[in-house]
């Protein structure tokens, strides 16, 4: 059984999935490609845990 979701509705739910799902594929698929898509960090709204580091927002 071939599972799929459709963007838009994705979005609705997992907005921060879609953004992972498109960095994981511009990565290398080798341990330092796993060893980099650890290390970034995705939030869906504007309430993070990092205020001290500056993060930069992107509008999408």
């Amino acid at each position: 059984n071939l599972k799929s979701e459709n963007l838009e509705t994705m979005l609705e739910k997992y907005p921060e999935k879609v953004l992972m799902k498109s960095v994981r594929g511009m990565l290398p698929k080798n341990k330092l490609g796993r060893a980099m898509i650890k290390k970034l960090r995705v939030f869906a709204g504007p309430e993070h845990t990092h205020i001290a580091q500056q993060p930069e927002s992107l509008k999408l």
